[in-house]
């Protein structure tokens, strides 16, 4: 049986005197974190959770955060990170679904809990993990851990779940994804080889922990007992400036995030010679951006990781002796690399049969990494894993080689920043809009975002509608990333199917041939 807090008691026993974590001013060893979190974790107990009791996260990346991912299992209750760009009425969904009983947040979301407990009767305690004065009303997490002593760990692990990964759905619902200890010990195996992660490593969090992208190295890293720190913000200077001054061996980023540092001015006065790997997923990486890094900084290994929350996240790897302009493996900088270690994928058409080599087929994929299910969600979780692979609704085909290379999304998702944004989510907000007679939200590519949402609408009879008025209306309503930054207006109706359902395809040929406004 395998467990996330294993990964804890072996890098204490291991490399124990060696630094754990480094945020402000505060460094710990791992020894010191192991003591600390199963303080943490008798302080929650002694609030009244019981087994299987949901803790929330909400919180920019700090060391606290990285505790508590250890603290909650150890007291045998199950995690639930949250996506700190959410708006308050998603917040509210996800801690009313997973039946959270507490909330660990940082300054930033200070008032959004307050307004959350306001709302919510189950949500019984807020603690703070921020770094200003604990708020009134707040369990301050170091009081916590002083006032109490250490337990044994519960030791939860196997099929137990372990956290709650909420991830949009084509019902315009975040889907709450059941990871279990297996799920995540699993793929924290695989992607220690490709990446070489080591007691020596040293991983920067700048990508969100929330994130599964992130949390995949979150727990391969401290296996191997190397250290962490963490940027709460992404800024690309601030990022160099970090690998530079605290000697980062490896870091995770979304193509969006190199794309700005590519795009630093005066790159190479930055010192960046303890740099060994970086790490780039969670959207499209595209030719030209990765072939121009590549060339910016010949002497760091790049590893590309599909993933998807629910697969915890790695699917496959292209490892970093395929980053290449010529030889061997040139001309699979397109790909998304082959199957990991565990993982098995097949390309399918729509009867379930494989597809031949170079034909475009949906992705299943299975292993030990693939999730429990969705919480609450035995009808989509039944419709998912059916046959027991996990149906990935993205679409590709093989190369002669076995590589994948990825050419469009079964469902009509769109990757923006890295974040999942669910057209049919963002359509369900416009829809309430009293003018709008119909409307459609659409990824269109985009050089800063990768895509960007781009919502095609036609308005009511002689309605008059604009960008900035239908961009203002969704604020607020949804997370500012999936607001529509563009739109197009039309006084025809949307292309429909012969089933009526509209043909997103057409719109995106067609945007380009509309006006389009945005911001």
């Amino acid at each position: 049986m395998m467990y996330v807090t294993q990964g804890l008691k072996r890098a204490a026993n291991t490399n124990g005197n060696a630094i754990a974590t480094i945020y402000l001013d505060r460094t710990k060893t791992w020894k010191d974190l192991r003591n600390r979190v199963a303080k943490m974790a008798s302080s929650l107990q002694a609030l009244g959770l019981k087994k299987n009791d949901k803790v929330a996260i909400l919180s920019l990346n700090n060391d606290r955060y990285l505790e508590l991912f250890f603290s909650v299992p150890w007291a045998g209750q199950v995690v639930v990170p949250m996506n700190t760009r959410l708006a308050l009425p998603e917040m509210e969904y996800i801690i009313e679904h997973s039946d959270a009983q507490v909330l660990c947040v940082d300054d930033q979301f200070k008032d959004a809990a307050i307004a959350l407990q306001k709302h919510i009767p189950m949500l019984q305690h807020l603690v703070w993990i921020g770094e200003g004065l604990c708020p009134e009303g707040f369990h301050d997490m170091e009081d916590l851990i002083r006032k109490h002593d250490p337990i044994p760990d519960e030791e939860h692990g196997g099929g137990d779940v372990y956290g709650l990964f909420y991830t949009g759905g084509t019902t315009g619902k975040a889907k709450g994804v059941m990871l279990t200890h297996d799920n995540i010990v699993s793929n924290a195996m695989v992607v220690i080889p490709p990446v070489d992660y080591n007691r020596h490593t040293r991983y920067l969090h700048a990508a969100p922990m929330f994130h599964a992208a992130d949390c995949g190295s979150t727990f391969a890293v401290t296996i191997m007992g190397g250290s962490h720190t963490f940027m709460p913000k992404f800024h690309p200077v601030h990022l160099l400036e970090q690998i530079e001054e605290q000697k980062v061996t490896a870091t995770m980023l979304v193509p969006t995030m190199l794309n700005m540092v590519a795009n630093v001015p005066h790159l190479s006065q930055y010192k960046l010679s303890n740099l060994k790997e970086l790490i780039y997923g969670a959207s499209p990486m595209p030719v030209p951006l990765i072939e121009k890094l590549i060339k910016l900084f010949p002497r760091q290994r790049f590893t590309q990781c599909l993933g998807m929350t629910e697969m915890a996240p790695v699917i496959t790897c292209l490892f970093p002796d395929r980053h290449v302009l010529e030889g061997e493996y040139a001309g699979k900088l397109g790909s998304v690399g082959q199957e990991t270690l565990t993982s098995e994928v097949r390309i399918v058409n729509s009867e379930g049969k494989d597809q031949p080599v170079g034909e475009v087929g949906e992705l299943w994929v299975r292993g030990p990494m693939m999730m429990k299910g969705y919480w609450k969600n035995p009808e989509e979780t039944e419709r998912t894993l059916e046959g027991g692979w996990l149906h990935t609704g993205d679409c590709g085909y093989f190369d002669e080689d076995n590589f994948i290379f990825l050419v469009d999304r079964k469902k009509d998702m769109i990757i923006s920043g890295g974040e999942n944004v669910f057209s049919l989510e963002v359509e369900n907000v416009l829809f309430q809009h009293p003018d709008i007679q119909e409307c459609a939200v659409i990824g269109v590519p985009d050089e800063e975002w990768g895509e960007r949402v781009h919502a095609v609408v036609v308005p009511k009879a002689k309605k008059e509608l604009s960008a900035d008025e239908l961009i203002d209306y969704c604020r607020g309503k949804i997370a500012g990333y999936k607001v529509p930054r563009s739109v197009t207006f039309r006084d025809t109706a949307l292309p429909l199917s012969g089933a009526g359902k509209v043909l997103k395809t057409e719109l995106r040929k067609e945007y380009q041939e509309t006006s389009v406004v945005g911001v």
